[in-house]
This record gives structure tokens, sequence and C-alpha cells, in this order.
């Protein structure tokens, strides 16, 4: 028998690889039936020692077919991370009245293909036939239409791991009356991108956002011909290359700008700091139940009365309850001079007996408190 063509081998190849996506879709569907017994019972989305048994089944298999174990068993955890991700979000909508609704109007900040935009797509495709992204040129201005009921929620970024937090945000949420109802992370993957695919000694000017050029200095600082131009977000400076279309151009932007505007990516992974992941935050006129068997986070923000040791003992109220805190960070308090907004994240759910009962606490040591919701927990890489 003749041996096949390399072309024949890459048809192979791709006619596999498309049958483990069908594959995949077929498994999502086979989710979705499960899941329509599981709202209309008190069923738990995750069975553990099931998912353990069945890992240890599929890398017994993979051994034998010459696959590596190891790498099947990362690759099945974010299946069935996914699926986990997706039951949760269902149950959510469930239990808040929204399960029937066909379409979403997000607000957020910057345009198309900005990682706003693709956070909030990735977040709400999966449960919504329409989802209407509606860009702002500012944060306040997403939160306001929320508040105007121009959009349903606003999808803001609230702390990145390279820029630290992202204080827009946090005053946003003591100012305004809107609440938390889901978080959402992103890993931040800075490309080169042009109208074709050139040689990158070809491109004389890049544009960017100025915090995106700034991660990428390092690999900025190689290119010596090049002039490097702040933009007003990676998105529109994607478009902008499109629209120009000189091939000495280039952006810095997402995958997902350059999927948008046609544009091709010549150069990836661009940041100094590889493991770049930016969390945003879901914000809605009203807030939302989250069912007990849940995996849930608590966001509030607090001021302490004016006395020595006061920020300590109302950590200290959450300490002994058994509660872990997963993020404390301050702010100036607008209008009250020196002093300072306390935002924590809480691991739990304040309908929580345990969590209640130290919310309770600490509403009568603080000098003001503000719940801002009970969400489901982002886990996994999807």
């Amino acid at each position: 028998m003749a041996e096949k063509s390399l072309d024949e081998i890459r048809q192979a190849i791709d006619q596999i690889d498309e049958t483990i996506v069908k594959s995949l879709g077929e498994r999502q569907r086979i989710v979705k039936k499960v899941l329509t017994d599981k709202l209309s019972s008190a069923t738990e989305v995750r069975d553990p020692e099931r998912e353990e048994k069945l890992i240890e089944k599929l890398k017994q298999i993979a051994a034998k077919e010459g696959v590596d174990p190891y790498f099947l068993e990362q690759m099945y955890r974010e299946i069935i991370q996914y699926s986990v991700r997706y039951q949760t979000h269902a149950l959510v909508d469930h239990q808040n009245e929204k399960s029937g609704e066909e379409s979403i109007k997000v607000a957020y900040q910057g345009t198309d293909g900005a990682y706003s935009h693709q956070a909030a797509m990735r977040h709400f495709e999966p449960r919504y036939g329409t989802v209407e992204c509606i860009g702002y040129k500012r944060f306040d201005e997403a939160a306001e239409a929320v508040e105007k009921r121009d959009a349903d929620v606003a999808f803001l970024p609230i702390e990145n791991t390279t820029a630290g937090s992202i204080n827009d945000t946090y005053d946003l949420l003591a100012e305004k009356e809107l609440f938390i109802i889901g978080e959402e992370v992103l890993q931040v993957n800075h490309c080169l991108m042009a109208p074709e695919h050139v040689e990158l000694s070809n491109i004389r000017r890049i544009l960017s956002h100025p915090q995106a050029i700034a991660q990428c200095s390092k690999f900025l600082a190689g290119l010596t011909r090049c002039h490097v131009e702040s933009y007003f977000d990676t998105a529109m400076a994607a478009r902008k290359v499109r629209d120009d279309a000189d091939l000495s151009q280039a952006a810095i932007a997402g995958s997902y700008a350059a999927e948008i505007y046609g544009l091709k990516i010549i150069h990836r992974d661009m940041a100094n700091q590889k493991e770049n992941y930016t969390r945003f935050v879901v914000v809605s006129r009203e807030s939302i139940k989250c069912d007990p068997q849940l995996d849930c986070k608590t966001s509030l923000i607090f001021a302490t009365v004016d006395e020595k040791g006061a920020l300590l003992k109302c950590l200290n109220i959450l300490g002994d309850s058994g509660i872990n805190m997963t993020k404390l960070e301050s702010r100036p308090r607008l209008g009250h001079p020196w002093q300072s907004l306390f935002y924590l994240d809480l691991a739990g759910n304040k309908n929580d007996h345990q969590l209640g009962e130290a919310l309770n606490k600490l509403s009568k040591k603080a000098q003001y408190i503000k719940v801002l919701g009970s969400y489901p927990v982002r886990k996994g890489k999807w």
C-alpha cells in the first residue's frame, strides 16, 4: 500500500479533530438534558467521587491508546469544569426566574473586540440566544446604562494580575446602587496584528492602549525600528489598523479583536508576564439568590468607626467566625476626608448561617456596611 502524502495525513487529522469537536457538542447536549432533571430535584451539581472514578478509567484507556494519561487528565478536568460552569449558571438563572429569557443587554467600557467584550461574550453566550453588548467610553457610563435600564447588566474589570486593582470599578461599587451577580476571569493574551501576514521587520508603527504597551515593554524594546504610540484602547487600535490598511502599521490587542476586524496575527504571547489575567464583575440593579449547594463568594464594603484598632476588630469578627477572606482592598471614602472604605471578598453565601451571623456582628461593629452580593465563584481556565 502506498504511503499517504502529507496532505492526506493532514486531512485525516482534520477529520479526527472535527469528530472530537462534534463529540464534545453531543456531550454538552446530554448535559443539558440531565440538567433538566437536576433543576426539578435537589440533585447536586457535582459528584466528585464519580468524577474521580471517570478520570481514572479514562487514564487507563489513554495509556492503552498511547496517549499521555496526565495530559488526558488535565484535558478532562477542563471539560468537566466547563460542564459544571454551565450547570451552575443554569441553576442560578432557574432560581432567579431567568431561565426563560432569550436575550440580554450588556454594557461595557470599550468597543467591539475589547477584552471586556470578549469576556462578556464568554460569560453570557452559552446562556442566551442573543447577547447584545453595548460599548461605552467610560466605566461610569456603562454603570449608568444599567441604572437607566438601557442595559440589563454592566461588565466591569476589577483587578488584573499585572496591573493590580482597577480603582474606578471599586469607586463605582461604592457610589452606585448596583449589586455584583457574577464574575468572569479572562486570560489576557496580547497579540501583534496587521492587515496582512507581514514580516515583523516590516512594521514601523505600533498602536495600543498604554497599559498593553507597558505590559509588552520587553518585546517592544527589541523592535528598535518601530514607533510605539498610545491609543484609546486595544480594540480601537485594531480597528484603526484595519481601516488604514497600512502594511507597515500594527496593533497590540487580543486575538478576539483580530477575529472581529479581520486582521492577521503576526506574533502572540507578547506580555512580559505570561500569567496575565483580568477578573471582571457582572453588576445589576438587583442582587441574586444562590443555591446553597453552589460554591459562592460574597463581596461587601464597610467603613470602621474612628477608634484605635477598629479595622482589626472588624476583621477578627470574620476570622473568629471561621470565615475565609480572599480579598481586602481599601479606597478613600468620598465625602469623608481621611476615612477609608474597605472592600472584602469572602468565601461563602450571605444566606449561609455561619456567614450570615458574621455579617450581622460586623454590621454592629462597623460604621457603615454594604453587601454587594453573593454569586458563584469562577473556577477553571474556561
